[in-house]
């Protein structure tokens, strides 16, 4: 997990997706080289213009092989007790999602066993997941609460995964979502659970330092739009940056609120509409695709991909990682089934899981592509191009990720 401070690669083929490369597919170059030092990149062009002034530092030659950006996973509910291969099972026999979730199975299903797990062993449950999307050359992951949907459990949600930022060699940004579900302790009484959430579980949650962003389900199985807003009032007022699931089973209006809030993204949105889709651009907002739970759920209706795209909206890729909706750990997968599910092109699909994953979580300053100055958090793939990560399905080309400690 330490900081590889003086090294170079040279050689290879270079995805930057960098601000200044657009004019080429993937921001690539060819016969690229890549100068670290102290964690950060330093220099990065053509091998042939690799200054002298670095003859002193480690060099590699990385014929034949790529480097991008390591991955960032931006949208998963990775900590949780249990599973939920049973609702698996009986989806296949017929019942919806929303059928099973309204017989006390779905999200409070996973309640019931997250609540009941000690931090360690959440940690311990979710190890070969965090270990496996490392594997696949991610450096970042997003985890959610929202499976404890109480004081305690939200928090130790919250503190697990601020362990694996400590344990495993990855980032972690945190996320509360205990406007998950309505739990049972508060069943037909929503709105007295947001103001639980509001007048004591993000409040306490935010003073511990658990909290980098505040989430909510805003669907007809879970928040209406309004008393979503009074949550995202109060994080709002507190600092922190919103974000949304919306329109993934119904349009009831979550992304035009969440707009209103400047919210970092809205997740899911198969049934967004233009107007959804008007007001993510106004606000400079994120789409966060999340085919793995399209595939999962069998749904039908695709993702506004034409509209997201002719409106400039970043489009982000993630696992959605879960117990219920989306049991996959693999953005490599994820990848394939953007492309083959949701028709987006291979250089898309690695744009969703980089630079516009980054700018989904807001660290786009420092991660997300190959610039000078960034923090080199680097995968290298024994691939000839980019578009081979999409490619193959069930194989991880992954030669080496390069992880730094720093912020």
């Amino acid at each position: 997990m330490g900081h590889i401070l003086n090294r170079i690669y040279t050689n290879f083929t270079a995805a930057t997706f960098a601000t200044g490369n657009n004019q080429s597919a993937y921001g690539l170059i060819e016969n690229a080289a890549i100068v670290i030092e102290a964690g950060k990149i330093a220099w990065l062009g053509k091998t042939r213009n690799l200054p002298k002034n670095y003859n002193d530092f480690e060099q590699i030659d990385l014929t034949g092989k790529t480097i991008t950006p390591a991955l960032i996973d931006c949208h998963t509910h990775i900590i949780y007790g249990g599973n939920r291969a049973e609702e698996f099972e009986m989806r296949l026999n017929g019942a919806s999602y929303e059928a099973v979730a309204r017989a006390g199975g779905g999200i409070l299903s996973s309640v019931k066993h997250t609540r009941a797990a000690s931090e360690q062993e959440l940690l311990k449950a979710a190890s070969k997941r965090i270990e496996q999307m490392i594997n696949e050359g991610v450096a970042h992951i997003e985890i959610k609460s929202g499976y404890g949907l109480d004081l305690a459990s939200e928090l130790k949600m919250l503190r697990a995964a601020d362990l694996v930022g400590q344990q495993y060699a990855v980032n972690v940004s945190k996320t509360l979502l205990a406007a998950h579900a309505v739990p049972p302790e508060y069943k037909d009484n929503a709105d007295g659970y947001i103001d639980h959430i509001c007048n004591e579980i993000l409040p306490t949650a935010h003073k511990a330092g658990l909290v980098d962003a505040v989430d909510a389900f805003c669907e007809g199985i879970a928040f209406n739009a309004k008393q979503i807003e009074k949550l995202f009032a109060k994080a709002t007022n507190m600092g922190l940056p919103v974000k949304l699931h919306a329109e993934q089973l119904t349009n009831i209006g979550g992304t035009i609120m969440a707009a209103k809030f400047n919210a970092l993204s809205s997740d899911h949105i198969e049934y967004l509409d233009q107007a959804g889709v008007d007001a993510m651009a106004k606000a400079n907002m994120v789409a966060v695709l999340l085919p793995a739970a399209f595939y999962t759920l069998r749904e039908t209706q695709v993702p506004p991909i034409a509209a997201l795209r002719k409106a400039g909206v970043p489009i982000a890729i993630a696992t959605d990682c879960n117990p219920g909706s989306s049991p996959i750990s693999s953005p490599l997968l994820t990848m394939n089934m953007a492309c083959t599910l949701f028709r987006l092109t291979p250089e898309d699909a690695l744009a969703g899981f980089t630079i516009n994953a980054a700018k989904a979580l807001k660290i786009d300053n420092q991660h997300g592509s190959l610039e000078v100055g960034k923090i080199a958090n680097l995968a290298i793939w024994d691939v000839n191009h980019p578009r081979e990560l999409s490619y193959q399905i069930g194989f991880n080309p992954l030669f080496e990720r390069i992880f730094q400690t720093i912020n």
